[in-house]
């Protein structure tokens, strides 16, 4: 057995059926015995409490050091970051950073308001939930001013605003953990601007300093399975690469899941640019211009094409196990085979699906389970109903 981590990532990294292993229509299922038949393998609770005793004593040893191999890699389950919104913006820690007003407050808005309303964002898809915006260089007179010039008078009591928060390590993580108690299905936190909730010790900040407040604020989007959204400034001076423009050190960079840099050729230009990197996520620059009335910023085009996996038959077969009508399964992972009707082995089968959970979850709301009992191996599908938001206009 392994330690269950939450693998980082925003898009599945396997796609497509096993080379040459394709669905097949034949009843006459061929399933490969000896290794294969593991999955299905009764446990013996005597061998399983040898092994864990001889773990135990392997991690006594001072000089231990905790490996796996790579078909224990394979063997589990592990969970992903979800999108808040596609291809933008998954759990965990992203700054957002650029000049002193150039537009950031009214962009971290724009994607407040998307999130809470669940509308999509610029063709991406956005997941809907509560979000919390600390807008700390603002009042609420402002807010209500900008607020209404973007989207009018139509609210949304998802979308929950601050204006005064502590600091990180003196009381902030203990209000933002209440604020998530009582609303379980927060998706998002924005912290404008992370100066406000940095304490100053001196004038510059070490890499290991960065680190660490970016490093807190990354544990706690983990922990409760979020993203905090930290809206910081660049540097004046030019530098090589454009994220090194990022005021502080590299640790700020280094610590987060992802970063997005807004930037203009000429402050007074309508015209930005958003080039958006993450940990498994593609590198994109936006193209963006500011409507003049509304002050929401509209996306022209992309600079790349986005690239979507191919059509996956293991995936589909799966995914038509369960419905609205018959909304769970369960089996070892040879019936599964048999069910699907496939010719690929089943040890092979069960590794495809470990792999590709997130992505039966995303494009077919099926949540896939693999777990170990006395009786072997055992498979569960559940259809997860997916429901539209809500939305209410607050009088």
């Amino acid at each position: 057995m392994i330690d269950e981590k939450k693998k980082m990532t925003a898009q599945d990294s396997s796609v497509g059926a096993d080379d040459g292993q394709s669905i097949s229509k034949n009843s006459d299922i061929s399933i490969t015995t000896s290794k294969e038949e593991i999955n299905d393998e009764v446990v013996n609770p005597q061998e399983s409490l040898e092994e864990m005793y001889r773990k135990i004593q392997r991690m006594s040893d001072p000089a231990y050091l905790h490996t796996v191999t790579l078909d224990e890699l394979m063997d589990n389950v592990f969970e992903v970051k979800s999108a808040v919104i596609e291809n933008l913006l998954y759990t965990g820690a992203y700054i957002l950073a650029g000049a002193p007003k150039i537009g950031k407050s009214f962009l971290v808005a724009q994607i407040a308001h998307h999130v809470s309303t669940g509308q999509d964002l610029w063709g991406y898809k956005v997941h809907q939930g509560t979000v919390l915006y600390l807008a700390l260089e603002d009042d609420e007179s402002r807010l209500q001013r900008r607020m209404f010039r973007m989207f009018g008078v139509e609210g949304t009591s998802s979308l929950h605003f601050a204006t005064n928060a502590k600091m990180i390590g003196s009381g902030l993580d203990e209000q933002l953990e209440k604020f998530i108690r009582e609303h379980s299905d927060t998706k998002l936190i924005i912290v404008d601007t992370l100066q406000k909730v940095r304490e100053v010790v001196n004038d510059s900040y070490s890499y290991s300093s960065d680190y660490e407040v970016i490093g807190k604020l990354k544990q706690f989007a983990d922990r409760y399975g979020i993203c905090v959204l930290i809206v910081h400034h660049t540097r004046k001076q030019p530098a090589g690469n454009s994220f090194e423009m990022i005021s502080g050190t590299t640790g700020l960079l280094g610590c987060a899941d992802g970063a997005l840099l807004m930037q203009k050729e000429k402050r007074t230009n309508s015209k930005a640019t958003l080039e958006v990197v993450g940990r498994d996520q593609p590198d994109q620059r936006l193209y963006l211009s500011k409507d003049q009335e509304s002050l929401v910023w509209v996306l022209d085009h992309a600079e790349n094409e986005l690239w979507k996996q191919p059509p996956d038959p293991v995936l589909e077969a799966v995914a038509k196990i369960v419905s609205v009508d018959n909304r769970e399964w369960e089996g070892s992972p040879t019936e599964l085979a048999q069910a699907i009707q496939t010719d690929m082995a089943v040890n092979r089968l069960t590794k495809h699906l470990n792999v590709n959970a997130s992505r039966l979850l995303e494009e077919h709301q099926m949540r896939y389970e693999n777990k170990t009992k006395h009786a072997g191996r055992r498979i569960r599908l559940t259809y997860m109903m997916v429901e539209a938001p809500a939305f209410e206009v607050i009088e």
